[in-house]
């Protein structure tokens, strides 16, 4: 009888099921991010299911706080892209990610079986002999393997050294005539793994299992059918494979992603700081912007085209199209991906109202130490601020730079000092207030232009550059920046109007 894979809240899971696991011993970076997101459009697309999994394994090397940055850096981008509260992706503990270190069990009731079947055997090397061989191996200009001694240790030895409380870790006995494999990316392979390699510890002294077992084990007893990961594992699927075959399981079929590089063709490394998930949220770019740059510089899709929404990409997406190319990164296009994204945004009802929280939420942190009058947080001007900003804009934090600060603090500028430049400040005043009762549906940047070009010429005295610098004044504050038309029109008629009056009452 076939097995109903369920997950714990009782559903019966069916079609494709893939899994991301990254480990905590660094924090997600882009490739990470690459690697989660083609595991997510392939579940979804062929109506599957995606696992999170933290592969939490090698205990002595897990940066702290890693593995719960993982999560939240995922839930960061879950937030828009709501990987895991669809039904159809779940994982089976109902969106939980699941960490190995709290099913070590399961690993080592898995050892004890290859060990009964003879597919494992216990090794008592010490780390001083196992450094010995090493420095041995570098010295005739080798690559350094374990020389396999305790594989030919008898029962009777084995007992004795047990007898003894001597230390062990388990290793898998690599056997030669490995069968070749069909990757879904780069076609069929095989890696005479035990010509090039010693028998692999599959079991550490701690009880905790390396990489190789817990990743054999948890994709068999979660049912994963497909294995989307980096290329880098490529040569190591074989001895999976030989793991495989010594449980009697039927192994998922494989699929190895390019590598993620820099431009210049360098990988991406932990040690760079800027391509980590942490850096971009701070910075304010969308989790959207990220997920089409990283799709846009690779393969799998038809053709490279910015602006793809995940709905796009999942549409678009066909493993066949995959390449072993690697992809290279060009970070300097992420602010570009990031305002089309952001315009997206701000064109979207519901996902406006967002940004509106965030941007009254960054005005009041920016400018929390000057004078903001309340009018300028309130929604409809921070709303009519956002749509008349949209596609000038790369990040939100923009409109609380420098160069729009006008739009939130009102300038304190004098009436006596606004007459140096022209003794007709009331005239001017007067003429720009007639000019904000006309209709809305005029307000242009292009007719705002000829507007004040108009109102110059009904001034006694004022020259047109005298009177952009009065009113850019009187607006901002500020001798230098946006167009003063430009400004109005952000500004909107209300607030333009009510700074000119405030001139004007001084």
């Amino acid at each position: 009888m076939a097995r109903v894979l369920r997950d714990v809240c009782g559903a019966a899971v069916s079609g494709p099921r893939v899994r991301f696991g990254p480990s905590p011993t660094g924090f997600l970076h882009l490739g990470g991010l690459r690697t989660a997101l083609y595991n997510y459009i392939f579940a979804k697309q062929q109506r599957g299911t995606f696992v999170l999994r933290v592969e939490d394994t090698d205990q002595g090397r897990v940066v702290p706080g890693a593995a719960e940055s993982i999560e939240g850096m995922l839930h960061w981008a879950d937030s828009h892209l709501q990987w895991w509260h669809n039904t159809a992706v779940t994982g089976p503990v109902c969106g939980k990610p699941h960490r190995k270190t709290r099913r070590p069990q399961t690993s080592l009731a898995a050892s004890e079986v290859l060990l009964d079947r003879g597919a494992a055997y216990r090794c008592f090397c010490t780390p001083q002999r196992l450094e010995l061989l090493r420095k041995e191996a570098l010295r005739n200009q080798q690559t350094p393997r374990y020389d396999n001694r305790c594989r030919h240790l008898t029962p009777k030895e084995v007992a004795e050294k047990l007898a003894r409380g001597l230390d062990w870790v388990v290793r898998f006995r690599l056997e030669r005539g490995v069968e070749p494999f069909q990757d879904l990316v780069y076609g069929w392979n095989k890696h005479e793994v035990a010509e090039v390699e010693g028998d692999p510890v599959i079991l550490k002294g701690d009880g905790f299992p390396t990489y190789h077992l817990a990743n054999v084990v948890d994709d068999h007893h979660m049912g994963i059918s497909h294995v989307l990961r980096g290329t880098e594992w490529l040569t190591s699927t074989s001895k999976h494979l030989l793991l495989y075959k010594a449980f009697g399981w039927e192994p998922p079929q494989f699929g190895h992603l390019p590598l993620l590089l820099n431009k210049d063709g360098s990988k991406l490394s932990k040690r760079q700081g800027d391509i980590f998930l942490e850096r971009f949220a701070q910075e304010g770019y969308l989790p959207e912007a990220l997920l089409d740059m990283i799709t846009n510089c690779g393969s799998g899709f038809a053709e490279k085209q910015m602006g793809r929404t995940l709905e796009e990409l999942i549409s678009q997406f066909e493993i066949g199209r995959i390449t072993t190319h690697s992809a290279l990164l060009d970070l300097e296009k992420l602010p570009e991906f990031n305002r089309m994204h952001l315009t997206r945004h701000i064109e979207n009802e519901a996902l406006r109202q967002k940004l509106i929280q965030e941007l009254q939420l960054l005005v009041e942190h920016t400018y929390g130490d000057q004078q903001v009058d309340k009018e300028v947080l309130e929604k409809e001007y921070v709303e009519q601020v956002l749509l008349l900003r949209k596609g000038h804009i790369s990040h939100l934090k923009d409109l609380v730079s420098g160069n729009y600060s006008y739009l939130w603090v009102r300038p304190l500028v004098s009436r006596e000092h606004l007459q140096t430049i022209s003794a007709e400040v009331d005239e001017i005043g007067k003429l720009v207030l007639g000019l904000m009762a006309k209709p809305a549906a005029v307000w242009t940047i292009e007719e705002l232009n000829k507007d004040l070009r108009n109102l110059q010429k009904q001034t006694r005295e004022t020259k047109y550059s005298s009177m952009m610098k009065l009113l850019r004044l009187a607006l901002s504050g500020q001798q230098h920046g946006p167009s003063v038309a430009e400004m109005m029109v952000t500004l909107g008629p209300r607030e333009v109007c009510g700074r000119i009056r405030k001139v004007l009452s001084s």
